[in-house]
């Protein structure tokens, strides 16, 4: 979030921090969230109804995964506004309210999908390297725990931020910008080292440490086969992938702008930064919405509940397909010999 600031010093604040005009990167960044919408739904969709059969069945990993599902299609629904706002080459247009409840289902999403496949990894390691103690307490009520304490907090620390910020900073009204306001608040540089520690570092170590042990422990096992032990690779370096590519970029940016704001010797020097940063700190937020398309797909590939429902679903429809094609046929040709 990047609300309205005050001047870093005395210096008097200049009419505008950072220069956002007419150009191709307002197209690129459109295209690259029409790409993730697109993609998205259709891949969110196409396995949302296998995901939820492995959760009746009180599948562990399938309650993960349709709470990831709920959370990403939540978002996905959002990026038609920020399609427009690109569109329009960074004017919002819509009111200072959706830009609010736009950004708060954008970063409540990013943090959800943080928590939970952190969750989903310490689960990992318990099934691997404790298999018989967690049979005492892993159940389906267990997960559904852990994912309703990831959603209350996730969304009443956004809730508490939106209403502490008043709701109306988020949205710059001299430019009609949708957190894109330049110079940031002292504030908010501080709540952004709190996202940057809480939000990703602190989950980064878990999730490292818990894949560290689960691949420790598979490799010195006998029992498991060389698929199961792929699968347990492709899964663990997947996640570590997720993070990497789609949140990484995003929080180091996050951290660097929060630092520079503190240590900037001057507003001018400050904005001249961020005037810098502005095409790499957009691009990073906007790659952080491919989670939305990565995570179906990995956990597809390396479940074979999921695969298996999923490769049921699609042979039933084109069986289905067929049967009212044949029909249809068989239909024409009575009719054909009705009017001979």
């Amino acid at each position: 979030m990047n609300p309205t600031a005050t001047p870093l010093n005395t210096t008097p604040k200049p009419d505008v921090c950072v220069h956002i005009g007419d150009s191709a990167f307002s197209d690129f960044l459109m295209s690259l969230y029409i790409l993730v919408f697109i993609s998205g739904l259709i891949i969110n969709v196409i396995t949302l109804g296998p995901i939820w059969l492995q959760m009746r069945r009180k599948n562990i990993l399938g309650i993960f995964l349709i709470s990831l599902s709920f959370s990403d299609m939540l978002y996905l629904f959002t990026i038609p506004l920020w399609i427009n706002y690109y569109h329009k080459d960074h004017k919002w247009g819509l009111g200072v309210d959706s830009c609010s409840v736009a950004g708060f289902f954008y970063y409540s999403n990013m943090y959800i999908s943080i928590y939970l496949l952190c969750c989903i990894s310490v689960d990992r390691c318990l099934v691997v390297t404790f298999p018989l103690r967690c049979k005492t307490f892993r159940s389906s009520r267990y997960a559904w725990v852990l994912c309703g304490c990831v959603y209350i907090l996730v969304v009443v620390a956004h809730i508490m931020v939106l209403v502490l910020d008043k709701l109306k900073d988020a949205h710059d009204h001299h430019n009609d910008r949708c957190y894109e306001t330049y110079p940031m608040e002292a504030p908010v540089a501080m709540f952004n080292l709190l996202r940057v520690g809480i939000g990703f570092l602190l989950p980064l170590i878990v999730l490292a440490v818990s894949y560290w042990r689960v691949l420790a422990t598979v490799g010195q096992s006998p029992g498991l086969s060389a698929q199961a032990k792929r699968k347990v690779r492709l899964l663990s370096f997947g996640v570590i992938g997720i993070f990497s590519i789609c949140f990484a970029p995003y929080h180091f940016l996050l951290l660097l702008r929060s630092l520079v704001f503190y240590f900037s010797n001057s507003l001018k020097n400050y904005c001249q930064f961020e005037q810098q940063m502005h095409f790499f700190f957009s691009c990073t937020l906007a790659f952080s919405s491919l989670n939305c398309v990565v995570d179906p797909v990995l956990y597809m590939l390396v479940s074979n509940g999921v695969r298996d429902d999923v490769k049921q679903f699609w042979s039933r429809l084109r069986s289905t397909q067929t049967e009212d094609l044949t029909s249809s046929t068989n239909k024409r040709r009575k009719n054909d010999n009705n009017l001979i």
